[in-house]
């Protein structure tokens, strides 16, 4: 099997950021997934799983209700791994071109008094929130990002080697 392009990102050199994961075309659209890295893989803990599911519903409801991107967004999400979000939009743009979405994305944590959503009806799992956690998050990311928005290693994946043995062959682990 071949190795799926978000193993092929180099884990321990990766900073937070926002990188383009792929591009794909669905019938006459295409879309691109974002990695929005949060935490440095590997090298500091893992986002609170309270904070991270706070951090998915007020950034979620936010990007869908932004007047000149809510009709492009199709999906915000954490990662399995905790270290950051996944963000699908149509069109193909580079990460610079949704630097400010996503960082008034993440401003908007700030001023968050409830969170969106976070009810039995509308919620898997409404008691696992964590509003405090989450703007401290959310502040922590968002100032790195502006200091740091001319770094362009924040917008750039570092990408892993795969190992090729002796005959020529690849190895597909992660």
């Amino acid at each position: 099997m071949d190795l799926i392009a978000s193993f092929s990102v180099d884990h321990t050199k990766i900073v937070p950021g926002i990188f383009t994961s792929r591009v794909d075309t669905l019938g006459d659209e295409r879309v691109t997934t974002y990695d929005v890295r949060v935490t440095r893989p590997n090298a500091e803990p893992a986002v609170n799983v309270a904070a991270m599911h706070t951090l998915e519903h007020i950034i979620a409801t936010y990007l869908r209700n932004d007047p000149d991107w809510k009709d492009q967004v199709v999906y915000w999400g954490p990662m399995g791994c905790l270290t950051g979000f996944y963000l699908i939009l149509k069109g193909d743009r580079e990460p610079r071109e949704i630097f400010d979405l996503v960082l008034r994305a993440f401003r908007s944590v700030e001023d968050s008094q409830d969170v969106p959503g976070a009810t039995p009806e509308n919620c898997g799992n409404y008691l696992m929130h964590n509003l405090g956690m989450a703007k401290w998050y959310a502040r922590r990311y968002a100032d790195y990002l502006a200091e740091n928005a001319d770094r362009p290693e924040i917008f750039e994946y570092p990408r892993s080697e795969r190992p090729v043995t002796e005959e020529g062959r690849q190895f597909f682990d992660s």
